[in-house]
């Protein structure tokens, strides 16, 4: 797979937005989701300084990952539009992304509230990365 062709700035701006959505996501559901997890924000808010932002800072790599990776997937479909987008990242997440996180959260016998937050959030990610990336080309 060569990414000789992958518009970078559309690859930052797409994981960027899914960041920022992931924010409103869990801020509109945070109490529920807290639930669903069986935590609390204080349990959640122990820690200092690098370990507070360690989940940060990971959850940005992943996007950006996740969105040269999309970016590759539709560069080498032909499919990049604002539509070919939203269906490349429908069929990445319902492919890869929920049945894995379908598949752990069976064995870690998580409560089905999780999956539908978790997997709502990855669907709305995946959705926003594939416009962003469609409206920009690679």
């Amino acid at each position: 797979m060569t990414f000789s062709g992958v518009n970078y700035a559309a690859v930052v701006i797409a994981a960027l937005a899914g960041f920022g959505l992931g924010a409103v996501w869990y801020m509109v559901l945070g109490g529920v989701w807290l639930r669903a997890i069986g935590k609390t924000r204080g349990e959640l808010d122990q820690g200092a300084g690098a370990a507070k932002a360690l989940p940060f800072v990971i959850a940005l790599v992943a996007l950006l990952v996740m969105a040269s990776m999309l970016a590759g997937i539709m560069g080498h479909l032909g499919s990049v539009t604002v539509r070919g987008g939203l269906i490349t990242g429908f069929f990445c997440w319902l492919g890869f992304v929920i049945t894995t996180m379908g598949v752990n959260h069976a064995f870690g016998h998580a409560k089905p509230m999780l999956t539908l937050i978790d997997g709502g959030h990855w669907l709305a990610v995946l959705l926003i990365q594939g416009a962003v990336i469609g409206a920009f080309g690679v």
